[in-house]
């Protein structure tokens, strides 16, 4: 369903529903069709002001690019919602990422304006061959104010003309033209064109890959594609209409900014926030009565810790839904203990893709691949392997993207036979998925494949461990052996005795380091190549 087609009618039908819900700002559909439309004439006046403006990547078929680098999640949501409605390619980029990478993708995708808050980004970006514009939130929501007084005067000047008397030929005609405008949905108030449904093959939004593995790359979904992946999500992780969603965390990760998009697409209401706060979102899902939440693993551990301490507060939530395959048991046990009349569902898939299936019971290993997607399991030939071997798992989705932004990466997204890859590694037993990592979580040692997620699996029981880390190490005798890397003091025998009764012997660690801190990701996922970088560089202590 289209994101815009939904906005529109629910602002015809139901105007005062809430769209769109901050801290401290909202915005009903109606408000939100009217924000759009000063917001997209502010955005179209900055790509036109530019006398040599960037030439944006090839895969947006020439549409200007607008990127939001903002720490604000409502403003965030806000002009990806409003620019929705119009010919222009939309994308978020963390403020957290290193600056160099920033500024090479903004110059590689030739991203024409950037609504960012970082003088140093904007100095980076002056300093570069980048012929673009960079303007700050305040000045951003300035210029829209000043749309805003222009069209209150000309709504005056409007309102004037039509009750004063008639003069002749030119004030009847002035007279007709403002009306003809209101009927076609013109404000007078605004020249500005309202927002539209868009043509389903249209380049409409450019995202990025996680960068667990990598610095993230640009690819772009078409409004066709987006409406393929709400149509998965919607029917099977519940975005229903009037539903009251609750999304915290930045927007620029696709988690959250699927569930705006899939939340406004079904005629519901989303709620944002910057960061999760146990309190505050306790009070927000009380008094807004919030029924569903999407938020990454940790905001559902931290969740039901706040809903321990406070349980009242979390009656209206029926449904919680996280992404990321292979959600620890213990943040599942932990929520049905709390609120045992709360579902749980954990879903898997990959921003080039789309959505892919789910797990809803047991330790969330086992995936059920959703019906309208294709999964196979394949060697390094491209052949598929016998049912329960390991192999790169390729999907057949209509929800996925045609490829990479040619000037972001030379990676491969799609065959020729149109089955997509981002090299995650599984295996498929009686029709269901159980994930295994990317091509680099997989060691051979000793002849057997091991998988370094299921190693870190086998710890999450292991009390007060917190987060660990398995790596594969050369060895001359293994070609690999299986080392464990931790952040907290532990006893190596116990450790050991852990894995060797949850495991299988070649999975079992054979040595066990300890580093301060685990290097990770923006986003807070654990670097496994950097891990072993410091481990191989003596950084780590061997216990």
């Amino acid at each position: 369903m289209p994101i815009t087609s939904t906005i529109l009618d629910v602002a015809g039908n139901n105007p005062e529903q809430l769209a769109l819900v901050g801290a401290d700002e909202r915005l009903t559909y109606s408000e939100l069709v009217d924000d759009s439309r000063r917001m997209f004439a502010v955005v179209d006046e900055l790509h036109r002001a530019q006398a040599d403006s960037p030439m944006p990547a090839p895969e947006t078929d020439g549409i200007p690019i607008t990127a939001i680098s903002i720490t604000s999640a409502f403003h965030t949501s806000r002009i990806i919602a409003g620019l929705a409605g119009y010919r222009t390619v939309s994308a978020t980029i963390d403020p957290r990422w290193p600056l160099t990478h920033q500024v090479d993708v903004i110059r590689a995708t030739g991203i024409g304006v950037i609504i960012s808050d970082s003088p140093t980004l904007a100095e980076a970006l002056a300093s570069s061959s980048w012929t673009g514009t960079v303007i700050s939130l305040a000045d951003f929501r300035a210029r829209e104010a000043a749309r805003t007084h222009e069209a209150a005067l000309t709504h005056e000047t409007a309102a004037t003309h039509q009750t004063a008397p008639s003069h002749g030929t030119a004030s009847i005609h002035e007279t007709a033209s403002t009306h003809e405008t209101v009927a076609a949905g013109e404000s007078p108030a605004s020249p500005t064109p309202a927002p539209a449904v868009r043509d389903a093959s249209e380049p409409f939004l450019m995202l990025f890959s996680s960068g667990t593995t990598s610095n993230p790359k640009a690819f772009i979904k078409t409004r066709q594609q987006y409406r393929d992946n709400v149509a998965v999500s919607s029917a099977h992780l519940e975005p229903l209409p009037g539903v009251a969603t609750l999304a915290p965390g930045p927007v620029s990760y696709s988690l959250t900014l699927y569930a705006v998009i899939e939340s406004l697409a079904t005629g519901g209401s989303v709620h944002v926030a910057d960061e999760f706060d146990p309190i505050t979102m306790g009070r927000r899902i009380e008094s807004e009565a919030i029924s569903r939440v999407v938020a990454v693993p940790a905001v559902v551990r931290a969740l039901a810790e706040a809903a321990r301490r406070d349980p009242e507060r979390f009656t209206h939530l029926d449904l919680v839904v996280t992404g990321g395959a292979n959600l620890p048991a213990s943040i599942r046990d932990r929520l049905a203990e709390i609120l045992p009349e709360t579902r749980l569902i954990s879903y898997y898939g990959a921003a080039e893709i789309g959505f892919i299936g789910d797990s809803r019971d047991g330790d969330g290993t086992w995936i059920t691949v959703y019906p309208t997607i294709g999964a196979q399991i394949r060697d390094e030939s491209g052949a598929e392997v016998p049912e329960g071997e390991l192999g790169t798992l390729w999907i057949r989705a209509a929800a996925c993207s045609y490829g990479y932004v040619t000037d972001t990466t030379d990676a491969v997204l799609r065959g020729a036979d149109g089955w997509a890859t981002v090299d995650d590694q599984g295996r498929i037993e009686n029709g269901r998925l159980q994930l295994a990592g990317r091509a680099g979580d997989i060691a051979i040692t000793g002849g057997h494949k091991v998988s370094l997620p299921e190693v870190e699996r086998a710890f999450e029981t292991y009390d007060n461990l917190g987060e660990v880390c398995a790596i594969a190490l050369e060895d001359p005798a293994l070609g690999s052996l299986i080392a464990l890397v931790i952040e907290v003091s532990a006893d190596k025998t116990a450790l050991l005795k852990h894995a060797r009764a949850r495991l299988a012997p070649q999975f079992v660690p054979r040595r066990v380091y300890r580093l301060q801190h685990l290097p990770r990701t923006v986003g807070g996922k654990i670097r496994r190549v950097e891990t072993v970088d410091l481990i191989m560089d003596g950084q780590g202590q061997r216990l």
